[in-house]
C-alpha cells in the first residue's frame, strides 16, 4: 500500500508541478467547400488543431492553415494535420492558396 500512496504523490507532484499537462484537447476543423468551419474557435494553450481537408474536390485540393510570420500547415488534398498550440492570444490564419479562406483561434493561457 505505501509504494502505491507514493507512485500517487508522485504524479501529483508532477502534475501540479506542470510537468505533465493536466489536459489538452483536439480540436477538429473541417475544410469544405474552400471554408474552414468552424471559422472561430477557442481553445487553451497545449491543445491542438487539426484541420481535416474534406473539400469537394478532395482528390487534388490541398490548403494551407498559415498565420503571417509564425506557422504554416500543408493540409493534403484528402489529409489531416495538426499543430499544438503554444501561445495564448487571437490568431488569424488563412490559406496561401486560396486566401478568402480565413480563421480565427482564440487561445486562452492554460
Amino acid at each position: 500500500m505505501r509504494s502505491g500512496r507514493r507512485l500517487f504523490a508522485f504524479i501529483a507532484i508532477i502534475v501540479g508541478a506542470g510537468l505533465v499537462p493536466a489536459h489538452a484537447d483536439t480540436i477538429q476543423v473541417v475544410i469544405d467547400k474552400l471554408v474552414f468551419s468552424p471559422i472561430e474557435i477557442n481553445a487553451k494553450v497545449g491543445d491542438t488543431i487539426e484541420w481535416v481537408n474534406k473539400d469537394i474536390l478532395e482528390d487534388i485540393l490541398a490548403h494551407t492553415a498559415s498565420v503571417r510570420g509564425d506557422w504554416d500547415v500543408m493540409i493534403a488534398a484528402n489529409k489531416s494535420a495538426a499543430i499544438v498550440l503554444r501561445n495564448a492570444g487571437t490568431v488569424e490564419y488563412f490559406c496561401r492558396f486560396h486566401p478568402n479562406m480565413k480563421g480565427r483561434i482564440i487561445v486562452a493561457p492554460k
